[in-house]
């Protein structure tokens, strides 16, 4: 019984220290920078919610950063989805010349840093005439090792005979996949859907080099410009936008959350 009693405190501890950052910056968006940097600081909501807000929208065009941030999100994971899922499929279940060779060199591939990349991807997209576009921040992005690789290490664990058997029923590939085996596999697709969507959503360093107006900024970099004063920062509107970037990703994770684990597992557990 103290055992139970010591874990479910434990656990109880860890989520109240967990939740707290976000409550706090939802809090002090609410709140005047006063507020917030007295000691102890105010953790209760105030009433300059519609004033910071006010405040954020003059600074920052939040609207269109928003749809910037959402649009370049959801097509780069939709894309992801179906490339990866695919990609996943054929080096699961069909044998060919070169397979292991192929994933062996994706495998490889993550260990480079994307960083190194950046140069001759931006000389690249200037020679194509497509900086400060959505097309120059998603297609670099789709080059991702780790979503193949998770949908490659689910798929093996499909059952090989059904797929063998709908071949013989006379069904396409194509109908294999999208009818037999990704109806099969939602986990994994599930827990793909929070970890690329996150990880766009969250891209800062590419979109900086890449995009060159303000109008085509997404979150991270329309954030880390927002308030260019080292002296005077409005923490209380940064917080505001910070907790308005979050808010998708919250929504997304509570969303999948049920078979997030599951998919990771997945690819982990061989039976």
């Amino acid at each position: 019984m103290l055992k139970k009693i010591g874990v479910y405190a434990f656990l109880v501890l860890a989520a109240f220290l967990s939740l707290f950052p976000f409550y706090f910056m939802f809090v002090s968006g609410t709140n005047t920078n006063a507020e917030i940097l007295a000691a102890p600081p105010r953790l209760l909501p105030g009433s300059m919610l519609s004033q910071n807000f006010s405040i954020l929208v003059e600074k920052m065009d939040i609207f269109r950063v928003a749809f910037n941030t959402l649009f370049i999100s959801v097509v780069f994971t939709i894309l992801a989805l179906m490339l990866y899922s695919a990609a996943g499929y054929v080096l699961a279940k069909f044998d060919f010349k070169g397979k292991g060779l192929i994933f062996s060199f994706i495998m490889v591939s993550m260990m480079i840093p994307p960083q190194v990349m950046y140069v001759p991807l931006f000389q690249l997209f200037v020679a194509a005439g497509m900086t400060n576009t959505y097309t120059a921040v998603i297609l670099p992005a789709l080059a991702n090792a780790f979503g193949i690789f998770l949908m490659r290490q689910n798929m093996m664990n499909f059952p090989t005979a059904l797929v063998e058997a709908a071949r013989i029923d006379g069904y396409s590939e194509f109908g294999i996949f999208c009818r037999i085996v990704l109806p099969n596999v939602k986990p994994a697709l599930s827990a793909l859907v929070i970890y690329m969507f996150t990880s766009m959503w969250n891209n800062f360093m590419w979109p900086l080099i890449v995009l060159e107006t303000k109008e085509m900024y997404n979150f991270p970099v329309a954030l880390a410009v927002l308030d260019g004063n080292p002296t005077n920062k409005d923490f209380a509107v940064i917080l505001l936008a910070t907790a308005i970037a979050t808010l998708p990703i919250l929504i997304i994770f509570m969303v999948f959350q049920k078979q997030f684990v599951a998919g990771v597992m997945g690819g982990a557990v061989k039976e």
